[in-house]
């Protein structure tokens, strides 16, 4: 791969990771509910997710996954399915500003959090769909892709964790402004709406016909 195509590929990827999304919603849901700090674990788990869809195209199981209608079908509904229960999960949070325990941590664990926000990237056939058709377009296939693909990897990866902390620490700004349990009932079901609104239109979503 060039630097001018690696060039290229940044300021896409730049623009993949910007774009609003359910890693979007997960990352700002878990920065509203647990601080920047706390929350940031959920973003260390979608860029694990990023880098599992990476490795799933380059290995060739993506091709596999758009040209079976039935494991297509399979993995969609579990995402849209998945996105649907952490929206009603939302919507019912307790309306009350968060508690930590005594030992300064948040009902969620690091690892829960880390692994909501790899299910919610792993599990989205949509992103592997995308990857097949656009990762290609940077691809020198004459050359080795190994190293390619773990170019591509880390660049998404990187960026990914920038942008998804970067929604993270905002939505933690709006902590301090939630007081009342009627403000932070609302946030609650805003969020919970959303993850809901992400799952039904995953459930839409169909495989490019090959």
């Amino acid at each position: 791969m060039t630097l001018t195509t690696w060039l290229t590929f940044t300021l896409a990827s730049w623009a993949i990771s910007f774009s609003p999304g359910a890693g979007a919603i997960c990352a700002m849901s878990s920065g509203l509910r647990y601080g920047a700090a706390h929350g940031y674990w959920t973003t260390v788990g979608l860029v694990i997710g990023i880098a599992f869809q990476v490795t799933v195209v380059g290995l060739g199981v993506g091709a596999l996954l758009a040209a079976s209608a039935t494991a297509f079908t399979v993995v969609k509904w579990a995402g849209a399915l998945y996105l649907i229960w952490l929206g009603i999960k939302q919507w019912r949070a307790e309306a009350s500003p968060v508690q930590l325990n005594a030992d300064g941590v948040v009902n969620e664990s690091r690892w829960q959090l880390i692994a909501k926000g790899c299910l919610v990237n792993a599990s989205n056939p949509k992103g592997t769909v995308f990857l097949l058709a656009v990762v290609p377009q940077f691809l020198n296939p004459a050359a080795p892709l190994a190293p390619q693909y773990l170019i591509i990897g880390v660049t998404l990866a990187f960026t990914d964790a920038v942008v998804m902390g970067f929604y993270t620490i905002l939505a933690s700004r709006v902590l301090r402004l939630l007081r009342t349990p009627r403000q932070i009932r609302g946030i609650n079901r805003t969020f919970g709406g959303l993850f809901m609104a992400a799952g039904a239109w995953l459930a839409t979503f169909k495989r490019a016909v090959v």
